[in-house]
């Protein structure tokens, strides 16, 4: 199962390298897609997915919890690294976004082969509930090791603008009030999102790979490594903690394990470049996470 689940995934993320290295598509191409898949298509299948589809359960707030719990965790411990281990404030930004974002396109991909449609709903909620959270500790340790002196205006319009601005979120609560509305979608249109959501993961995946490159690692092995070891094996272990007092079980649980073992999100990268933070140590975080995560997703899965 393991092999079956992980290996389709990561073989699309290394065609969209392998399409970039070859020069077979623009470098304009890649950015295009990446775009289209973020700002329209990502959300509206976050948005069909979730406004058309409950667990059989319901949806339990405490995956959420303990997401929460286990993120808090990781960004207590790694600002603490941080300050110990000396770390220039130029990197702090990219290597605490590095711990504990995660990349919700290899998510979705893994989730919907494990968990079907009822893990599909339950992540993308767990996600519209949890981004905003990341975002706003993201955002404060990029204003906290910026060395400039932010007014409290601009610390709150950098946060709320983070917040309203991310189609992720906005397609997950857009999602979340239409199931409320207990109403149906007109098949034309069910049919559509559903296209739509065929296309989104695939170019999704190629364009994770198309910003591979492992000439990126060079000089960023250590705290790339470091990020990685957060988020790949101490995050994990504190959402299994966490999952475990909450009591969580079912789709909830191999929902919630498969999220905690996720690689770093590839937003870091945009965050880090907007709020002036090393962008070259993001994109080594991103390549090293992305690699380590063949281990914790397998483990996830071999667990579920």
């Amino acid at each position: 199962m393991v092999l079956n689940t992980l290996f389709p995934v990561f073989a699309v993320i290394f065609l969209g390298s392998g399409l970039k290295a070859a020069g077979f598509v623009s470098r304009e191409f890649f950015s295009s897609s990446d775009r289209l898949v973020y700002y329209i298509l990502f959300p509206a299948m976050l948005f069909w997915k979730i406004g058309t589809g409950q667990p059989s359960s319901g949806v339990d707030l405490s995956l959420f919890a303990a997401a929460l719990c286990a993120v808090l965790l990781v960004f207590a411990i790694s600002t603490l690294y941080i300050i110990l281990s000396g770390m220039p404030t130029f990197q702090a930004g990219s290597f605490s976004q590095s711990c504990y974002r995660f990349n919700t396109y290899i998510g979705m991909a893994i989730i919907q082969k494990t968990t079907g449609d009822e893990g599909v709903v339950l992540f993308a909620v767990m996600i519209g509930f949890i981004i905003p959270v990341i975002n706003l500790l993201s955002v404060s340790i990029l204003i906290w090791f910026s060395g400039k002196s932010y007014r409290p205006a601009e610390k709150l319009r950098h946060l709320v603008r983070a917040i309203i601005t991310n189609p992720i979120i906005l397609g997950c609560f857009a999602g979340i009030a239409f199931s409320l509305t207990g109403l149906a979608l007109p098949l034309f249109i069910d049919n559509t999102l559903s296209l739509v959501s065929m296309l989104t993961l695939p170019l999704a995946l190629i364009s994770i790979g198309s910003a591979f490159s492992f000439s990126k690692i060079e000089g960023y092995l250590l705290p790339s490594v470091a990020a990685a070891m957060c988020k790949l094996l101490l995050l994990p272990a504190a959402g299994l903690f966490f999952m475990t007092w909450f009591s969580i079980t079912g789709p909830a649980f191999q929902t919630g394990i498969i999220f905690f073992c996720l690689p770093t999100s590839t937003a870091i990268y945009v965050l880090s470049s907007q709020m002036n933070s090393d962008t070259e140590l993001a994109s080594a975080s991103i390549v090293v996470s992305t690699l380590f995560s063949v281990i914790s997703l397998s483990a996830a899965l071999a667990l579920t």
